[in-house]
């Protein structure tokens, strides 16, 4: 993936996750549902932060960008512990 099919990705999930609230303010998705969808566009969301990152990293340290691969979501979302 590129830094634009990235960032297309990127717009998809805010999307899907603006149109999640919508359905959850009509009544059209319960809350639970809503939770559990939005969890997944969180991760996802973070897998893609993670990659434009680290691709832009790649590209000032003169490396080749298109070698860097998305990490697993639980790699992504266990940085920090």
């Amino acid at each position: 993936m590129d830094d634009k099919e990235v960032l297309g990705r990127i717009n998809g999930l805010v999307d899907e996750e603006h149109k999640l609230r919508q359905q959850l303010s009509q009544g059209t998705l319960t809350a639970e549902e809503e939770h559990a969808r939005l969890k997944e566009l969180e991760e996802a969301l973070d897998q893609c932060w993670d990659l434009l990152r680290r691709r832009r990293a790649a590209r000032e340290t003169g490396s080749d960008p298109d070698a860097e691969q998305a990490h697993s979501t639980s790699e992504v979302e266990n940085y920090l512990q």
